[in-house]
């Protein structure tokens, strides 16, 4: 003979209080949106001028900015000339396409020697960056 022993198991449901929880979404969501604008992207400033034509390109390439005072940076830090070409001629070898972002108050001379020691070393794409 078996004996069954009756159980009363009853699950009661907990009520768990979620206003704490978006109190602390609340004060992490603030956080990050007064901090997020205080921080600065560096790099060297360049007013670039307007083009209605414009297109955005996606390809890797080789950044040569000419500042207003004229002198020419690559990766942001400045460049003297013998180290220009060089760097546009191991640009040239690899195949990589050149970006010229030029202040709208530099000279365009300086822009034009760029874009002719591209035409030297037979660099296939030189473009010039734009604001839309």
């Amino acid at each position: 003979m078996t004996m069954r022993f009756k159980r009363k198991v009853a699950l009661e449901k907990g009520h768990l209080d979620i206003a704490p929880l978006i109190d602390v979404i609340f004060l992490l969501l603030i956080f990050f949106m007064l901090t997020s604008s205080f921080i600065f992207q560096p790099g060297i400033r360049v007013n670039l001028p307007r083009a209605i034509t414009s297109e955005v390109l996606h390809k890797e390439q080789l950044v040569i900015v000419v500042t207003e005072d004229n002198s020419f940076f690559i990766d942001e830090r400045p460049v003297e000339e013998e180290e220009l070409v060089s760097r546009i001629m191991a640009a040239s070898r690899r195949g990589q396409s050149i970006l010229i972002k030029a202040d709208k108050a530099s000279d365009l001379g300086k822009v034009i020697h760029v874009w002719d020691i591209c035409r030297q070393v037979d660099v296939k794409q030189v473009n010039i960056a734009t604001t839309q």
